[in-house]
């Protein structure tokens, strides 16, 4: 190869470097917010980063996708959305086949106690921090990862999976097929659901007040505690359900599975003499609380630990 020839090969290199570095718009901007004001987020394709800080305004920093209208920043300091615009649509409502848009990475700095509403498709979504009355994520594809302390967290995914540590007085989290693994200090009520995704909860020296979860397929594994008079009640289809509470347990357990095996420490399994199903009704310590596991053909399966 020439010397010619190298120096227009590094040249085209340079060209094409160039054209990514540009193709993305970047983004710096500010707005102010109250400290307890409301933050709505919406984005297509890329990624939505949010963290926290002390100060009484919104920082959102980032790159445009190549192809993308433009940022829109609408509000005022009480409520505040960021929407990624695209050609030809209103917000996020219209999806053609024929787009061609890169995606765009937003970073967010967010007053501590804002409330959050996060809408995205198959952006990741990532929030720290948050320690809001509410915090709402709604995703299609994208994965979501959330260490926070909102009162109350609402989480909604399709085939993303779910990734959170949270310490909430309220929680609810459902997906289709995404696996949902939910951790923290979770003192109230909390509703896990999927159709075919995996659900693992554990609390964190908490006792939970209601808890309920339900999968078709999927597995259920919860590791929790009841508080005095709470109830638990988890239903499966074909899915395994694995449940562990404390040994001090003091509530009426009850079992049903139609073609399952179920298993409860002390627990007399009824089987009848002719067909499919079983059943268990067990009373443990002074039977403060109510704990209900069915499945169809899935296993059911409580211990004590």
């Amino acid at each position: 190869m020439t010397r010619a020839h190298i120096q227009r090969l590094a040249f085209g290199l340079a060209l094409l470097m160039a054209h990514g570095a540009f193709a993305a718009t970047l983004i710096n901007e500010s707005r102010p917010l109250d400290p307890r004001g409301r933050v709505e987020i919406e984005n297509v394709k890329g990624s939505v980063d949010v963290r926290v800080w002390d100060k009484p305004e919104v920082k959102i920093e980032g790159s445009l996708g190549e192809g993308v209208e433009r940022l829109q920043i609408e509000g005022d300091r009480e409520h505040l959305s960021i929407r990624v615009k695209y050609p030809n649509r209103s917000g996020m409502g219209v999806f053609g086949g024929s787009d061609k848009s890169e995606p765009t990475d937003l970073r967010v700095m967010v007053p501590v106690r804002a409330d959050l509403d996060i809408d995205v498709v198959s952006a990741d979504v990532n929030v720290e921090g948050v320690a809001s009355n509410e915090l709402s994520i709604d995703t299609v594809s994208g994965e979501v990862t959330v260490a926070a302390a909102p009162r109350e967290a609402d989480f909604d995914s399709v085939s993303g999976d779910l990734t959170l540590t949270v310490n909430s007085s309220r929680v609810s989290a459902e997906t289709v097929s995404g696996d949902l693994n939910l951790r923290g200090r979770l003192d109230g009520e909390v509703r896990v659901e999927t159709v075919s995704g995996r659900i693992d909860v554990s609390t964190l020296s908490t006792r939970v007040q209601k808890l309920s979860g339900s999968t078709v397929s999927g597995d259920i594994r919860i590791n929790t505690a009841l508080a005095n008079n709470g109830r638990i009640s988890l239903e499966t289809v074909s899915g395994d359900l694995d449940l562990t509470l404390p040994k001090n347990l003091s509530a009426n357990v009850r079992g049903e599975s139609f073609s399952g095996d179920l298993s409860a420490p002390g627990a007399q399994i009824n089987r009848p003499k002719h067909g499919p199903g079983s059943n268990f009704d067990h009373r443990y310590g002074n039977g403060d609380g109510d704990v209900t596991i069915e499945s169809f053909s899935g296993d059911a399966t409580l211990r004590l630990e």
